[in-house]
């Protein structure tokens, strides 16, 4: 069996089996815990909506804690990390929703582009050791580290373009070897650093690298949703994204899922902004086609009715 044969991907159609009076927003944030529950963090009226592999509702929460859905990841106890950017805050809780920890001042932003947490944070990875990463992010451009119990340790990285700088990292995610991974988003690469912030490598020949996920193992894999081009003068070049690539840890290409250009058809993408996997190698993509329609489809009046994640079902060789 071929590397390439441990990915490969079909669509699976209307998957989740959400009640009546439950509506999803944008998918910002998708983790799966060790019992393959699936939580879809979104910016609709119940922000946590947690499913199973099959679909089935269990339950949602969360509703009037939080101001911008937008990073969610899974401890090895099962806690949940919800990143808002909307708030500058990362918050813990235990898989019904319990809150067990909050990292930063809700709505008290640290100032804009200072290295000081938060200000519009994206996203939380943790360590095999449990220290907690979060990379700052929109009005920031750094990493920080955190303890587990969220006393901060260190910060590294500054606006720019060279080794250990950011251009607006947007995810990250750690592996069991404790490195860590950022999507230096605007830089157009993922940035590899050991556990202090020291610079390893980075892997480029991306187009805006959004979602990340890594695979478990000590030869990971990465799966990275790259968003399109938005900008007037190409967003209508092809070959762009957006689109969901799987890489070996070293960026070199196995398989892409998605099309030429943006799509609503199932397997195709608007805005991949979230990526997880469960145990048996399914893939889930959460997209913010709401939020991004108008920049990827300026012609077009966005339809009442969107779709905001995908699930897709690994094709056994």
């Amino acid at each position: 069996m071929t590397i390439l044969d441990q990915f490969r991907f079909e669509p699976v159609e209307a998957w989740e089996q959400l009640p009546p009076d439950i509506v999803l927003g944008d998918v910002a944030g998708i983790a799966v815990d060790s019992q393959d529950r699936v939580y879809l963090f979104n910016r609709g009226d119940h922000p946590v909506v947690v499913l199973n592999r099959a679909g089935t509702f269990l339950s949602s929460w969360g509703q009037g804690v939080f101001s911008n859905a937008h990073g969610a990841s899974i401890g090895p106890d099962d806690s949940l990390y919800l990143t808002d950017n909307g708030d500058h805050t990362v918050r813990k809780f235990t898989p019904d929703g319990k809150l067990l920890l909050e990292i930063g001042v809700p709505n008290n932003p640290a100032p804009f582009m200072s290295g000081a947490p938060f200000c519009r944070c994206t996203h939380t990875a943790l360590s095999p050791t449990g220290d907690i990463y979060v990379s700052d992010g929109y009005w920031n451009a750094c990493v920080h580290k955190f303890s587990p119990t969220g006393k901060l340790i260190k910060t590294w990285g500054k606006p720019g373009t060279r080794p250990g700088e950011f251009n607006l990292p947007h995810n990250i995610c750690c592996d069991a070897a404790g490195q860590v991974y950022v999507a230096d988003r605007e830089n157009h690469r993922i940035q590899v650093f050991d556990g202090d912030g020291n610079y390893l490598r980075q892997i480029n020949n991306l187009h805006r690298p959004c979602g990340l996920a890594i695979t478990p193992g000590p030869c990971p894999c990465l799966l990275v949703g790259e968003l399109g081009p938005y900008m007037a003068v190409n967003h209508a070049t092809p070959n762009l994204g957006p689109r969901l690539l799987v890489l070996d840890n070293d960026g070199a290409l196995i398989n892409r899922l998605g099309q030429d250009k943006p799509g609503t058809s199932p397997g195709a993408f608007v805005a991949p902004h979230s990526v997880a996997l469960d145990s048996v190698g399914d893939l889930y993509v959460g997209e913010v086609i709401a939020n991004d329609w108008a920049a990827v489809f300026p012609d077009t009046p966005r339809p009442e009715k969107l779709r905001r994640m995908q699930k897709f079902r690994r094709i056994a060789a």
